[in-house]
């Protein structure tokens, strides 16, 4: 049996320890939790093991069990982090935020159409500059992971430049991103213009250099309809067709005064959705975030063509967009994810989001279950952005992300566990009255980041 067990105190010590390489065995003990499908009327999707065993080797899942029964099969000296007073789950992911809105979030006083002119914008007039976006793509990864966010679909702005800034810093911290640089023709500053031509031929570079490099991909990112002709949704559906493995990213019925305005401007087309249909832009690749102001035709062609929805609660009662419906989501079977859009969105938290996601729910007559968001957190947001194959859960060969959830965070979240009696209870505790500091600790291929 291994020889070497570490306890809380001295994790530290074990991870100066070992090797810069993430290819030696290192087995995580303690309370583990992952999902192997939506829990909901699944039991058995639910895994939870109240004193289990992660084995990670070469930044991958080798294993997972019952401690005592994975622990002496494995050789003697086998480093074992026992994790004390906490859960381990899969890494947090985010399915739709800007890391160009860094440095505007918590920005007072707007709504959506006002809040780009005021605040988003101005601030992405900057990123032409390299070495700034260098500088607030490093704080804003560095946000996410001390959130416990390990995965996200990442918005650039129009420049090139900012897109290469964040994937060097992705790309520096191994981490599982999906990027695009911002399409966008019309109804913005001309500062942050490109052309249908312009986005063909830097989209396409930016594929090539980056989409399958180490863990990185790349996504089409037609800001919203307003701001692209329909010259340029055409490059897009091309891009979406020459490329079979990158995804499509943009925004969708957000708010009512948007969809007046893509009537407005696409008056022909049935709905805002119907623009991007008409346009070639569904698929089982695609996402849209928010899609507040769905009807039911709009809600069966998402289904049909495998499209995803990024619901972002943060960003849509913070700006006053209005309130998802989830139960026709669920009613759909929609591939569905949370996204915090930061700067819309006021916490690079998925805790804090899942919160206000359960809100939401509770003003239209549903109580959000936490196993469930717990899913649509970690593999249902896999799913979401066509990831599933390498993170989410725990199944063996996946990619090793995972958090170390403080049961101890704040004198409140420990005091109000100690009441629990369920899984289910935890859960809805951590949901409620988590965030950042309830992240002890955030795994990336095997590797301590924070």
């Amino acid at each position: 049996m291994p020889a070497t067990e570490n306890t809380e105190g001295n994790q530290q010590q074990l991870k100066q320890s070992l090797p810069e390489s993430n290819s030696q065995r290192v087995v995580h003990r303690g309370e583990i939790l992952h999902l192997l499908a939506d829990p909901v009327d699944n039991p058995e999707a639910i895994e939870f093991l109240p004193d289990g065993a992660l084995v990670v080797a070469d930044g991958h899942i080798e294993a997972l069990g019952q401690a005592q029964d994975v622990i002496q099969g494995l050789p003697d000296n086998t480093p074992i982090i026992h994790h004390h007073n906490a859960l381990i789950t899969p890494g947090f992911i985010d399915c739709h935020v800007h890391y160009p809105q860094y440095q505007v979030i918590a920005s007072y006083g707007t709504q959506l159409l006002e809040w780009l002119n005021t605040h988003t914008f101005p601030e992405e007039m900057k990123f032409s500059d390299q070495t700034y976006a260098r500088q607030v793509a490093s704080s804003f990864l560095d946000e996410l992971l001390s959130n416990g966010t390990t995965t996200a679909l990442v918005f650039g702005t129009v420049h090139p430049e900012s897109v290469d800034a964040f994937f060097d810093e992705a790309r520096r911290r191994n981490l599982r991103m999906i990027c695009g640089k911002v399409m966008m023709d019309r109804n913005a500053p001309t500062e942050l213009l490109d052309t249908a031509e312009q986005s063909a031929i830097e989209s396409e570079a930016l594929i090539k250099r980056w989409h399958g490099c180490e863990r990185l991909g790349y996504a089409v990112t037609p800001r919203f309809a307003p701001t692209s002709t329909p010259e340029q949704l055409t490059v897009a559906a091309h891009l979406l067709d020459k490329h079979p493995g990158v995804m499509l990213h943009t925004h969708l019925a957000e708010n009512t005064d948007e969809c007046a305005w893509v009537k407005e401007l696409f008056p022909e087309q049935r709905s805002y959705l119907d623009v991007y249909d008409h346009y070639g832009l569904l698929s089982n690749r695609s996402l849209f975030a928010h899609s507040i102001e769905l009807d039911n035709k709009d809600w069966q062609r998402i289904k049909e063509t495998g499209s995803s929805i990024a619901h972002c609660p943060l960003s849509n009662l913070f700006i006053g967009s209005g309130l998802f419906n989830m139960q026709q989501a669920f009613a759909h079977d929609i591939k569905l994810g949370f996204g915090t859009d930061v700067g819309g969105g006021d916490s690079f938290s998925i805790l804090r989001t899942i919160n206000e996601a359960y809100k939401i729910q509770q003003l239209q007559g549903m109580s959000l279950d936490p196993l469930k968001s717990f899913y649509l957190s970690t593999l249902g947001g896999a799913i979401a952005l066509s990831l599933d194959k390498y993170v989410g859960n725990f199944t063996k060969n996946k990619e090793a992300d995972f958090n170390i959830i403080d049961y101890n965070a704040t004198p409140l979240i420990r005091s109000r566990l100690q009441t629990c009696t369920t899984l289910q209870e935890k859960l809805f505790v951590l949901q409620m009255l988590g965030d950042d500091r309830a992240i002890r600790q955030t795994w990336v291929a095997g590797n301590a980041v924070n």
